[in-house]
């Protein structure tokens, strides 16, 4: 029987690539650099420092300067968010029907927890894990394993709502039963 259900947040339960692309590209530029769409599109679902590394930017200040300027101006762009409303109606009525709710997301902290209260979603979740959380990105299932320890679930009780390559290799690590998702 399942008691929880775990999604993963950027082109899973919304789809944040144009909000990110243009935050990136923004905070690149205010560093002296730019970024393609079609660049971005072959990081996207990346950790942070994977991303800075497929980039080729090694300088630890710049780094630190995107990482910054993306998050201060992410919130300007989230007019381009757009919300998976089935899979977030269902998270929603499992939810109130008691089931368990957690987002484990690779994201910031801050980034996930604005772009959450944008969306109005922040309160239907009893558990919310961010890339900050753990030590190890997907495809390793650390963040997976942590929200049904967590939760107290084991991965039999747990379906977990995927959309990456990466992504889908944590959840299918972690045990649980997990569904693709495209947006």
């Amino acid at each position: 029987m399942i008691k929880a259900i775990v999604t993963d947040f950027d082109g899973t339960l919304v789809n944040t690539f144009q909000a990110n692309y243009h935050a990136y590209r923004e905070a690149f530029d205010q560093v002296g650099l730019s970024l393609s769409e079609e660049d971005y599109r072959k990081c996207y679902g990346l950790r942070f420092d994977g991303f800075m590394d497929a980039m080729g930017i090694e300088d630890a200040e710049t780094r630190k300067r995107i990482r910054t300027l993306k998050g201060d101006c992410y919130p300007s762009h989230f007019g381009l968010l757009r919300v998976n409303q089935p899979l977030l109606d269902f998270i929603r009525m499992f939810r109130h029907n008691g089931g368990l709710t957690a987002v484990a997301s690779t994201a910031r902290a801050k980034n996930l927890t604005n772009a959450l209260n944008h969306i109005g979603a922040t309160g239907d979740f009893d558990l919310i894990l961010a890339g900050e959380d753990v030590v190890n990105g997907k495809p390793s299932p650390e963040i997976y394993n942590t929200v049904m320890s967590r939760l107290g679930v084991t991965a039999d009780q747990t379906l977990i709502f995927e959309d990456s390559a990466v992504g889908l290799q944590a959840a299918e690590a972690s045990g649980a039963h997990y569904i693709k998702i495209t947006l």
